[in-house]
Formats: structure tokens, sequence, C-alpha cells
């Protein structure tokens, strides 16, 4: 045995090298100055450290016995550690025994807390059951709600233990206890608000308060079917006075409709505020269900009586729906439109109040479409109201009538204007600010911003769609009818002419050239048209911004403002005709004088005199009229240049050869 631990320690020595990181650690925990345990141990330094002298070799037997002592230590301590490592294995099992020892102690213990816990809960179910079942039979709602929502708890802990008959017959008793308190509860609100007849009198009891209680604890279709019953006897009253049949009933009294229902809910507060949980809503459902039944009624006589409808009565109808609509958005928070207790409206639009009569409502007021307007801060929008179209969404099928309204008024209104100008005539001329906008295309887009406010409030949908189509047919007509209608004409021109037949040279005859007030009008209504060009897009703009997504590729005004662009370029080519031709008869003179008799060079031709002459009076006045859209006022210079220069080049070719006398006087 001996031997072969003492071969085991020699291979252990031969192969076990201890990085530098291991030694410096092992010499900071056993510290040693012995030169044997150091890692750089030399044998032949330590011979020399034992024996510096001849003489000192006399003890070497001494020294040599020592190193065997001490190597036989070493030897007894590494046998000692070798052999204690074959115990290891034989403690460690002894200590996981004690340990499963210990795990199965706190196992029982756990168990056994368990047990006595479970048979508390049992206890108190068995007891809370019993309890549960005498006080539905005497209908104490009070103290069953409180009891009703422990044994509850408690059950729940006996969820994985259902497989016990006794537990589950617990269960079932539970369920049962549920069921007949659900129907005694129903039965307890027929019996207070019957489906026909009369309220009971004598306002709410507790009973009532507390069974409410209990159906919060109970199915939620028992809380469900007891606001249904109610809200609906609550609203019995009003399908009966508000029948299709009933005066009452018809548009031009729908005022009566909303005061009924405000009377209603201060009723409803006065008796019934403190019976129904606060979190059941109940002022806002019996509002809401109001909202629904009203839609219905409403769309319902004006199917029948659609001929009947006019469209002041409608605006009337809808002026007030939406103000009540408003009324509901200060007075609640809509959160039960989403809740699915009753019928809801899908989808309702966004939207503000518009229908004021005497002020303008916010969308107005944002709407205001002033040149360059897009510019300018916005106001931030009010907060959606979420009772928006809960009612008033029944106005849309009979919008048409809105529609054909607006087509006749727009369409007088354009006869106004052209009334208005033949009666008023063009505009006075004012060099010192410019060209005038005619004021009736400011009265058009005004009236276009009212039409579209009010459409947008009740339908973002194919309504909007047709007003757009009105206003492209009035946005044609007023460029056609006040605009290049009203475009002048010269004395040799008759009425049938077009533009470009406009202002033909007449040889021999003197050119009919356009006054002071004409010119002021074409310049009139090409910064008519400049303005109309640019609040034209803007309209497109606003319009895209209140119809429905799935709309917008419908709208398109692209079509309306080419005409405007139309307008402006007729009226630059007839101030360039204009111009260009007052300097003909300068040119034909030109042409036709007789260069070959010109003896003397004077300072300056006459033809010149007179182009400078009609330049003169023209472009000051054209360049004042449009001092607030220069840049039509630059194409008009480059128009007029492009014609007149080739012209009075190809004069200059028609001219005869000059005299030699008169050449020599040029040279």
């Amino acid at each position: 045995m001996e031997e072969e631990e003492l071969e085991f320690v020699e291979e252990l020595e031969a192969v076990l090298q201890l990085t530098p990181d291991v030694q410096l650690a092992i010499e900071q925990v056993f510290p040693s100055q012995d030169p044997l345990d150091r890692a750089d141990f030399n044998a032949v330094e330590y011979i020399n450290t034992l024996f510096p002298t001849e003489q000192s070799l006399a003890n070497i037997d001494e020294v040599v016995n020592k190193i065997r002592l001490k190597i036989r230590r070493l030897d007894d301590n590494i046998r000692t550690v070798v052999r204690g490592q074959t115990n290891v294995g034989q403690d460690g099992r002894q200590v996981k025994e004690i340990t499963r020892d210990i795990k199965q102690l706190d196992h029982a213990k756990r168990h056994l807390t368990t047990s006595i816990t479970t048979l508390n809960h049992l206890h108190m179910l068995a007891g809370g059951v019993d309890s549960l079942e005498a006080m539905t039979r005497r209908r104490q709602y009070g103290e069953v709600a409180n009891l009703l929502q422990g044994v509850m708890n408690v059950l729940e802990h006996f969820h994985k233990y259902m497989g016990i008959p006794q537990i589950r017959q617990l269960s079932e008793r539970v369920k049962a206890a549920q069921t007949e308190l659900g129907q005694q509860i129903l039965a307890d609100f027929e019996e207070a608000f019957p489906s026909q007849g009369t309220k009971r009198p004598g306002g709410p009891s507790n009973v009532l308060r507390d069974a409410c209680l209990v159906a919060n604890i109970l199915d939620p279709r028992i809380k469900q079917e007891i606001i249904k019953k109610f809200i609906k006897q609550h609203l019995s009253e009003y399908l009966v006075l508000f029948q299709e049949n009933q005066d009452v009933a018809w548009l031009d009294k729908i005022d009566r409709r909303y005061a009924w229902i405000k009377r209603q809910l201060v009723d409803y507060e006065e008796k019934y505020g403190r019976m129904f949980p606060h979190e059941w809503y109940m002022t806002e459902r019996i509002a809401v269900e109001f909202c629904h039944v009203t839609r219905t009624e409403l769309a319902k006589i004006m199917r029948s009586r659609a001929k009947e409808i006019e469209v002041k009565l409608l605006l009337f109808a809808i002026q007030r729906t939406t103000n009540f609509e408003g009324f509901l958005a200060k007075r609640f928070s809509g959160c039960t439109l989403t809740d699915g207790t009753l019928k809801k409206l899908e989808s309702p639009p966004p939207s503000t109040n518009p229908f004021l009569e005497d002020e303008p409502t916010p969308e107005m007021e944002e709407l205001v479409m002033e040149k360059g307007d897009l510019d300018q801060p916005k106001k931030p929008k009010a907060p959606d109201n979420p009772f928006h179209g809960i009612v008033s969404k029944c106005f849309e099928p009979h919008l048409y009538v809105y529609i054909e309204s607006q087509d006749k008024n727009l369409g007088e209104l354009i006869d106004r204007f052209v009334a208005d100008f033949k009666a008023q005539g063009p505009p006075k001329p004012n060099t010192d600010e410019g060209g005038a906008v005619l004021p009736s295309c400011a009265d058009l887009f005004v009236y276009y911003k009212k039409c579209m406010v009010q459409c947008s409030q009740l339908s973002t949908g194919e309504p909007m769609i047709a007003l757009t189509t009105i206003f492209q047919k009035y946005l044609r007509e007023y460029a056609w009818k006040i605009l290049s209608g009203n475009l002048p004409k010269t004395t040799s021109s008759s009425g049938g002419l077009t533009i470009s037949s406009l202002l033909k040279e007449k040889e021999g005859s003197e050119v009919a050239k356009f006054t002071l007030e004409e010119l002021c009008l074409i310049c009139s209504i090409l910064s008519t048209a400049e303005y109309c060009l640019a609040t034209t897009q803007q309209l497109e703009e606003k319009l895209k911004e209140k119809v429905d997504v799935s709309l917008i590729e419908r709208i398109n005004l692209t079509g309306e403002m080419d005409t405007f662009s139309t307008v402006i370029s007729s009226s630059i080519q007839l101030l360039v005709q204009d111009l260009d031709a007052a300097c003909d008869p300068a040119l034909t003179a030109m042409s036709k004088m007789q260069w070959q008799n010109v003896e003397h060079v004077g300072d300056q031709s006459p033809y010149v005199t007179s182009v400078i002459l009609h330049i003169k009076q023209n472009v000051p006045i054209i360049r004042d009229n449009l001092a607030s859209t220069r840049k039509y006022f630059t194409q008009f210079c480059i128009k007029f240049a492009n014609s007149f220069i080739p012209k009075f080049i190809t004069h200059l070719f028609k001219c005869k050869p000059i005299s030699m006398v008169g050449a020599e006087q040029v040279r």
C-alpha cells in the first residue's frame, strides 16, 4: 500500500505544474521561507547553502537524516489527505439522507397547513351557503351582497376539488342561489316598474337599491336586463306622446322632444338617482336610448312625409338637434356609447355645432379664405363631440333637399351678379391701389364657405360630393358670365367675335383703342380671375379635409382652376393685342415711307414718336392696375415684346431703299 502511495505521489509531482497565478495565491495563503517551497527551487544552490565549505561536510549525515525525516512527514501528510478523500462519498450520502428527511417534514407541515385552511374554507362555504339561501328567501339583499361575494371567493379555492361529491354539491347550491336571486330581483323590478301601466307610487325602495348591489355580482345579463326594462318603462310615455300620427311628432315641433327628455332626466335624478349604483351611468343611458329611439322615429316619419320637407324646415330641425347633441356632450362623457349594453350608433362622424343663426361657428372662422390664408396660423379645433350624429344622422338621406336648394340659390346669386354688373357698370379706375377685385367673387366664396361648413357637419359622405359638383358648376358659370363675358370688345368687333379676332389691323382707317375704363376693367377681371384661381385651390384642399378619406380622390377642381387660368391668359392677350394694334399704323407708315426721297435726317421719325406715345399711354395704366399681381404684368411685357419685335423687323424689311444723299447724311 505504501509503495503504491509513493508511486502516486511521485507521478503527481511529475505532472503537477502550477500556473504563476496559482502559485502566487498559495504563497499569500501559506507564506513560507523554506527554499524547498519555492517554485524556482534550485538543488545546487540549496546544497551549496547547506555545505558552504569543505569543513561543513563533516555533519552531512545529520543533514541527510533531517531531510529524510522531513520527507517522511510530508509522505504521512499526503497519505492522510489521500485516505481522507475516500470517505467523502459516504459523508455526502449521509448529508443527503438528512436533507431528504427535512424536506419530508417541510412537505408534511405545508400539507397540514393546507388541509387546515381547506377545512376552514369548507366550514365557511357550508355555513355561507346555508345563510345565503335563507337570506335570499327573506330578500335581505343588503346582507346577500356582502355574503355572496365572500362565498364566491371561497368557492374559487375549491375549483380543483370539484371531483369530490360534497364540494360539487355545495357549488351547485351556490349556482342555484344565484339563479334564484337573479329571477327574484327581476321579478321585484317588474313589480315596481311594470312594462304595462304606470310606475309604482312612492319612488324607489331600499330593497331595490340593495338588489342592484347584488345584481353587480351576478351574471352581467341580470344587470343588463334591469337597465333595459327600466329605461324601456321610463321612455314608454315618450313613444305615446310623439307617435307618428301626432301633430307634435313633425319636424317643426322637434324642440318639444328635447324639452321632454330634459324634464325626464331631472325627474329621474330626483326620484331614482340613489337607487342605481353610480357606475351604471343610468342618466346617460336614458339619454342615449332616447336618442336612438328619436333617430328611428324621425327617420320613419320623414320617409312617410318626404314631400313636405322644405330646406328651411330641414335646417331648423338640424340646428335644434345638433344643439341638443351639444347639450349631451356637456352633460355626459359618452362612456356608455361603446359598452354594448344598449344598441349604439355606428361610427358617428366628428364635429361641433355649426347651425347657429346669429354667430359664426369655429369652422367658419377657420375657413375664412382670404388671399394667402393658408399661411395664417389656424386656431386649435374643439374636442370631438361623442354624441354628434347620434340623432342628426337621420337627416342625411334628406340632404338632397339642401343640395337642391343650394343649387337654386347659387343660380340666383350668379344671375344677381350679372344684373348688378350691368346696372352698376365696370369698377371705377383706381391707379393708386391697383386693379380692384370684383366684389362679387368674395360674395361667392363666402357663400361657398357657409354651404361647406353646414354640409360637412351633417355628412362627410356622398352629400359632400354632390355639393362639390354644385360648386364646380357655378365656378365655371362665374368664369364665363362674370369674367369672360364682360371682357371689352373694340368698336370694330361684333358681339360674336372671339378674342383672337379682336383688334385686327384695318389699313387706311383709325384703329380703335381701349379706353382707360376698358383697360382698368380688363385688369380688374384679370385680378379677379387670379384671386378665384388661388381661392379655388384652397377650396379644394378644404373639401378634401372635410370629406371621408375614401372619397378624397373624387374631389378635383383642376378643370375650374384651368378655366380661371384661361381667363387670365385671355385678359393678358387682350392687353397685348390692344397695344400691338395701336402701334400698327406707325409701323405701316414706316414701311410705306418713300425713303429714297429722304434728304434730311431729323432727331426722331414720326412713327417712332407714335409708338412711344402709345406705349407711354398704356403701360403705366396696366402696371398700376396690376400692382397686386406683378407676375402677370411681367407676362404682359414679355408677350408684347415677343409680338412687337418680330412685327417691327418684318415692317423694316418692307422699307424701300433710301437715297444716296440721305445715306451720306445718316453716315
